[in-house]
């Protein structure tokens, strides 16, 4: 709710700038930030409600974003031709109020205690408080301690301890959300541009503004379809077990997409590219936080969610930068779409690569201590007889004694005798 109000206020505050420094503050900053409280919750409040259709709920999720996405490019040109932009960031600011709306919705994360007060007589109502407690400590919310317990923890840690409490920097030596992050930092170099240059290309080779806006919307209808169908796959026991393959496969099928673009050369070719760009971006879209709690599981979500949006919003305010100095460089948009192309190809190949190693290391850990259970017995001999061994190795035992005397003394004779 509070996303959705800093959404709201940064786009009506946009519609009285005088400067581009001051849209950079509402529009980049202020509105910036809502959409980030709005995203981040969400994937994670998904993630606590859903398990077993996880995937399937995470796509429909998705699937929000790209009606927007549908209606927002030929709505803006028709705001900016009626209304100037002044209006059209009133009206935008207005529309992005409604996330207050949609917040309220939500059903509120941890364990609901007040029907189950009433069934506890007095005396076990220190217990159920405690089990209370420890179950809003298993969810991973630090927002749902109680304030006074919250208070004491943080008045016992120091500095680094309460960093780690709200970000897990344990998982930097986790080697499926290395991959994961490393692959996917790669890969936003090359995600967002081709959505932003898609319409001011189609304009360079001489399409009409509101056909060219079209194809967003096109692309959008597609993304729209491609999400809950990609969830449902997503969810089938035969690609689950193995979710990082496709979503590997998905990368590197968007980037195959940017590569052809610039075979495009008229508006029924724009059309087709926006057609599989659609689909393939809805893919990567759907399983973009599935793969990344595939990984690292439910209970270190939240923290892994924060650390790779840190590191991907680097990516992010480069790739399309490093796109528009390719087009002013060359003066054609083929290159910028290439570039796109090529980045995202290595990033899937890097994904899909890595995630087999990964997977091959996760089958051979989970057989080893498969076999440490079932034969502790064997494991618990084999260490006395090393620990023994050592021991023998080091110090001599009393029944050595007689073997020791024996030796020192042949030692002596052969002393004398030589010395004879």
């Amino acid at each position: 709710m509070f996303g959705g109000l800093l959404c709201g206020t940064g786009m009506v505050s946009a519609a009285f700038c005088t400067s581009i420094m001051q849209l950079y503050i509402c529009v980049g900053f202020i509105t910036g930030l809502g959409l980030a409280l709005n995203l981040q919750p969400s994937v994670i409040m998904i993630g606590k409600y859903f398990l077993k259709r996880r995937p399937i709920a995470n796509g429909l999720a998705m699937a929000g974003s790209p009606v927007m996405l549908c209606t927002l490019a030929p709505l803006n040109q028709l705001l900016f031709d009626n209304y100037g932009w002044r209006g059209s960031f009133l009206i935008l600011g207005a529309i992005l109020l409604n996330c207050c709306v949609a917040g309220a919705l939500f059903r509120p994360i941890g364990p609901g205690t007040a029907s189950i007060k009433t069934q506890v007589p007095e005396e076990g109502k220190d217990a159920l408080k405690q089990k209370v407690t420890e179950d809003a400590m298993e969810m991973s919310s630090p927002v749902n301690l109680p304030m006074k317990n919250k208070t004491e923890e943080e008045g016992e840690r120091d500095c680094c301890e309460k960093i780690n409490q709200y970000l897990d920097f344990s998982l930097f030596k986790h080697r499926g959300f290395l991959i994961y992050l490393i692959g996917n930092v790669l890969m936003f170099l090359g995600f967002f541009a081709p959505i932003i240059f898609l319409a001011p290309y189609a304009k360079h080779i001489g399409i009409d503004e509101y056909s060219a806006a079209f194809l967003l919307s096109i692309l959008a209808i597609v993304d729209i379809v491609a999400r809950p169908t990609t969830g449902i796959i997503a969810n089938s026991k035969w690609v689950r077990p193995r979710i990082q393959y496709f979503f590997s496969f998905s990368i590197a099928f968007n980037g195959t997409c940017h590569l052809l673009c610039p075979l495009a050369s008229s508006y029924t070719g724009l059309v087709v590219y926006s057609i599989f760009f659609g689909l393939a971006f809805g893919m990567v879209c759907a399983m973009l936080f599935e793969t990344l709690m595939d990984l690292v599981g439910a209970a270190r979500f939240t923290s892994a969610v924060g650390l790779v949006t840190i590191a991907e919003c680097c990516t992010i305010l480069l790739g399309p930068p490093i796109g528009g100095t390719l087009i002013d460089t060359f003066g054609d948009y083929k290159y910028m779409f290439i570039k796109c192309g090529v980045v995202m190809v290595l990033a899937g190949t890097f994904l899909f690569i890595m995630n087999y190693y990964n997977y091959r290391m996760l089958a051979k850990e989970e057989k080893e201590r498969k076999a440490k259970e079932e034969d502790p017995k064997s494991v618990r001999t084999e260490n006395e007889g090393r620990n023994n061994w050592i021991k023998e190795t080091t110090q001599d035992g009393p029944e050595l004694e007689p073997l020791r005397e024996e030796q020192e003394g042949l030692k002596k004779e052969a002393n004398g005798t030589s010395e004879v």
